[in-house]
């Protein structure tokens, strides 16, 4: 078993029955409130007649479900198991074989627990306390963010879109693509990020907050930034360094190129692991990332 990992009594898979082939994500953190809302259309492909769906949820309440098919679109309805972190949502008609869209709106708790999708507390240069809103998936907590087929085998990609101030940086593992004033608060902004490759939840991230940043390219032209707290984008030099090194070097030794456009590497202010290898985004502990290069005569 890897690192936090557990096992709860009686636990089963996920059925095979339906299985998300890409997500189409748009989240909204509430950063005074420390609440988030959230809407996602999930591609699917229902293998065998079935009249409900079961996936992964904790602490998120579902408002609106939906399944668009054949047969048009079908209400659901949802019913939790806490214990097993699952939600089933049973379908006013049989899902007929083929593909079809889920959809489901949202909201939970940017939680303190530092997983799943959270809030992080930090200093602001100005002597104010803050929350940036960040994500910690691995093992399994992609389920606090969002619905989800939460298993390390059921891959899909992963377009996601974020609502944020205008004044706070909004990242996710892929390079942004589209930015545009939101639809009626003129104090937000709408974030929208490239596809994802075909990947495992655990590695999803997303993160709203205020940082500075330093940036280079590799010698194969790929986008790396280092993320700081406020004031202190000289203390990534160091680990710009290594990256714009290590690119290369795992290129030769793997005979694999990094295959994103992007790496940014970010220093989160509370954070339970050293490190996590989320694609194209990684977070860190900023005791971690960042060092103060100091010069003695």
């Amino acid at each position: 078993l890897g690192y936090g990992c557990h096992i709860m009594a009686g636990f089963r898979r996920l059925p095979s029955s339906v299985v998300p082939r890409s997500y189409d994500l748009r989240l909204h953190p509430d950063l005074t409130h420390l609440t988030f809302s959230g809407h996602e259309n999930v591609n699917v492909e229902v293998r065998e007649e079935v009249r409900e769906v079961k996936m992964n949820s904790a602490d998120i309440a579902i408002t609106s479900a939906t399944f668009q098919c054949a047969k048009g679109e079908l209400v659901g309805k949802t019913e939790y198991n806490v214990e097993e972190e699952t939600v089933v949502i049973t379908f006013s008609d049989v899902l007929p074989v083929g593909s079809g869209k889920l959809s489901l709106d949202f909201n939970g708790e940017l939680n303190d627990k530092l997983k799943g999708f959270y809030r992080s507390k930090y200093t602001h240069p100005n002597g104010e306390q803050r929350y940036a809103a960040v994500t910690k998936f691995e093992p399994t907590d992609c389920r606090r963010a969002f619905p989800c087929w939460d298993e390390p085998s059921v891959k899909a990609t992963f377009d996601i879109t974020l609502v944020a101030p205008k004044d706070r940086v909004a990242l996710s593992n892929m390079p942004v693509i589209e930015e545009k004033d939101h639809e009626s608060d003129p104090s937000l902004k709408v974030v929208r990020f490239g596809r994802s490759p075909i990947m495992s939840t655990y590695l999803v991230a997303f993160i709203v907050g205020e940082y500075d940043y330093i940036e280079d390219r590799s010698p194969d032209g790929v986008l790396v930034r280092v993320y700081t707290p406020l004031g202190k984008q000289e203390q990534g030099r160091f680990a710009m360094e290594v990256a714009l090194k290590t690119l290369p070097f795992y290129k030769e030794y793997f005979g694999i190129a990094y295959p994103l456009p992007k790496l940014d590497l970010i220093a989160i202010s509370e954070f339970s692991s050293g490190a996590m290898e989320n694609w194209g985004l990684i977070t860190y502990r900023p005791a971690l990332q960042l060092i103060s290069v100091c010069v003695c005569m």
